[in-house]
Parts: C-alpha cells; sequence; structure tokens
C-alpha cells in the first residue's frame, strides 16, 4: 500500500503546482492520473499548444509549461501511479483516506485532492460488442504503458490520429506482426507520419486495413482473433492477434467521482472558496472539476487554488500547529 501526506487525483498542471505549494509546507503527495503520463490535456491533447496568460511568460507551449512544472515540483519528490482510475474514495477516520484503483492499487493518505481537471478521461471505445471480456489484461488496452511487453506478440493497432499512426511507426518490425486498421483512407495524423506508415505498408512492414472496422473479438479467456469489415465490399476479415489497442482518443467524464458524495452542480463539485475543500472534510477540489460563483476556467486560477487548498491542507493535518508562512525569496526552498 502507498502512504502519503496528500493523495492528488489528476497529475494535469493545476495537481502539478499543488505538489509544489503542498512541498514548500512539507507535505508528501502521491499522484494518481488515468493517463500514462504526467501533463493532463496540456501532454495528451495538444502538447504544441501556445499558451499566452501564465504570468510572466508572455508564450509557452502546452508541454514546456508541464515540463517546467515537473522540474519545479522535483525536489519534494512527488510519487505517481499512471494509467489507474481511481474508483473508491473511502474516509476511514480524521485524516484516514484510502483510494482504491480499477487495477488494485491503494493509497492511503491523510488528505484528498482531487485535481481532475474536467473529469476522468476515458478512452472511446469502438462499438463492438464483448470488448469487456479482453479488458485488464486479456488483451484490449486503450493506451500504451509499456511498449516493450508488446515485441513479441501479435497485435492490432486501430485508429487514424496521431496517437495511432505514432505507435504504429514506433513498434513497426519490433512486434511480432502488427496490423492497422482505419475506417477510412485519409488520416488525421501529421502528413510527414502518414508517409512512414504508408511506407512501412508498402514495404510489408505492417499490414493495413483501410476503409475497415472491428466487427467483433473472440478468444478463450484472452484476446485471440478480431474480425473486421470493409466499410466499401462488406467482406469481412479474421485476423489473429493477441492484443488490440483501439486508439480513438479520450473523452472526459465525471466517471467514478460523482458516486463518492461529493456535492455536484452542473457535472462539477462544489466548493467552498475561503481553501477550496469540498463538503467532505479532509476532500478538495481544485482547478476545472470544481465548480463556484464566478468560476473562471485558467490554469492560473488553479494555481491560486492550490495554494490556497494546501494551507488549509496544512491546517487539518496539523491541528493545533501554527504556521506562519515565509516567503520563498526569503526562505528558498527546502526540500525533502
Amino acid at each position: 500500500m502507498i502512504q502519503t501526506d496528500i493523495a492528488i487525483i489528476g497529475a494535469g498542471p493545476v495537481g502539478l503546482f499543488a505538489v509544489f505549494e503542498a512541498g514548500l509546507l512539507k507535505m508528501r503527495c502521491h499522484l494518481v492520473d488515468y493517463l500514462p503520463q504526467p501533463g493532463g490535456q496540456l501532454s495528451e491533447i495538444y502538447p504544441k499548444k501556445p499558451i499566452y496568460d501564465i504570468p510572466g511568460f508572455p508564450i509557452i507551449y502546452a508541454q514546456e509549461l508541464v515540463d517546467n512544472l515537473l522540474k519545479q515540483a522535483e525536489p519534494f519528490k512527488p510519487t505517481f501511479t499512471l494509467g489507474e482510475r481511481v474508483e473508491k474514495l473511502e474516509k476511514r477516520a480524521e485524516r484516514d483516506f484510502l483510494l482504491t484503483t480499477h487495477l488494485g492499487t491503494q493509497i492511503q493518505s491523510k488528505v484528498v485532492v482531487i485535481a481532475g481537471g474536467l473529469g476522468c478521461f476515458e478512452p472511446r471505445k469502438p462499438e463492438v460488442n464483448g470488448l469487456e471480456r479482453f479488458e485488464n489484461g486479456k488483451g484490449i488496452n486503450y493506451m500504451i504503458l509499456d511498449p516493450e511487453k508488446y515485441y513479441d506478440k501479435t497485435l492490432v493497432i486501430a485508429g487514424g490520429g496521431d496517437s495511432a499512426l505514432d505507435w504504429t511507426i514506433f513498434l513497426a518490425g519490433k512486434v511480432k506482426k502488427l496490423t492497422l486498421i482505419h475506417r477510412s483512407e485519409n488520416f488525421r495524423g501529421a502528413p510527414e507520419s502518414v508517409r512512414k506508415v504508408m511506407e512501412l505498408a508498402q514495404n510489408g512492414v505492417i499490414d493495413l486495413k483501410l476503409n475497415s472496422v472491428i466487427s467483433e473479438v473472440a478468444g478463450n479467456g484472452h484476446l485471440e482473433s478480431v474480425k473486421i469489415k470493409n466499410i466499401k465490399t462488406q467482406e469481412e476479415t479474421i485476423i489473429p492477434t493477441e492484443n488490440l489497442i483501439p486508439l480513438f482518443g479520450l473523452t472526459p467524464k465525471l466517471g467514478p467521482i460523482a458516486k463518492w458524495g461529493l456535492e455536484i452542480e452542473d457535472n462539477a463539485i462544489k466548493v467552498n472558496t475561503e481553501d477550496y475543500s469540498t463538503n467532505i472534510p479532509g476532500v478538495y477540489a481544485i482547478g476545472d472539476i470544481n465548480t463556484y460563483k464566478n468560476k473562471l476556467k485558467l490554469i492560473l486560477c488553479g494555481f491560486h487554488e492550490a495554494a490556497l487548498m494546501s494551507h488549509s491542507a496544512y491546517k487539518y493535518i496539523n491541528p493545533g500547529i501554527k504556521y506562519t508562512m515565509k516567503y520563498t525569496t526569503v526562505n528558498g526552498i527546502n526540500p525533502f
């Protein structure tokens, strides 16, 4: 079991900055995110997007901001559970919370901070019956966390965006056999990536199935094959494979958070603007996941919320202990 002072659900920019603010108060943080890397939407959806409203930076690119936040948090040694979604939140006593992910990882903390942006990013799944039979380690995954585990296996990737193209290029020649399935003849990804994929197909390194969709999955306990249908000819083909990775993007949903007893309004968590606490003592919500009067969904507002939350969390964890704030310009950064 992982033990920490503050469990932060969501490793986007606001969650990462909360690590820094909490670290200044000598509180350790563990972050949990369903995405395979820190950064939230910034890293997963638009890493090259320019951002113009971060103080002190007339322009900064999304991934650059994430990298800076990680470097800023580094002295306070945050730990991460990535590629896992928090399913359960239990308050067992004052300053004693237990989080459980969909893969069974458990995190014990004194405070919980929900910094999940627009919610839990869930994969867009193809409309195929029986997918759930082969999820959770049985052959179907919706993101690639450890590419090396596919090197000696057969693999089908479905999708036509940058993620599908990039992983196809990376894994081509490394896996036993790779098939890329796309429902169109035109890809949504970068032209150079499309050129490389077409070249791999022409050279026989990968098998490319265009104008095709997955119609069926089959196996006995573990995925053994997928059936695809050509949209134009209606011809069906069975492809033997041990692994299927549909990469159709992500969609934000409140997900399991909606079942935790929090006060919800318009698909967001209501908070007290004095410290961004929720109706459950010891649970806070910061960033785009929360709502209050005159809320602005801006990263810089999330940073402000993270600072106030951290000072409130310190008082919650250390009742009766007075803390005198010292400016970093005077006190510096004192890492663990």
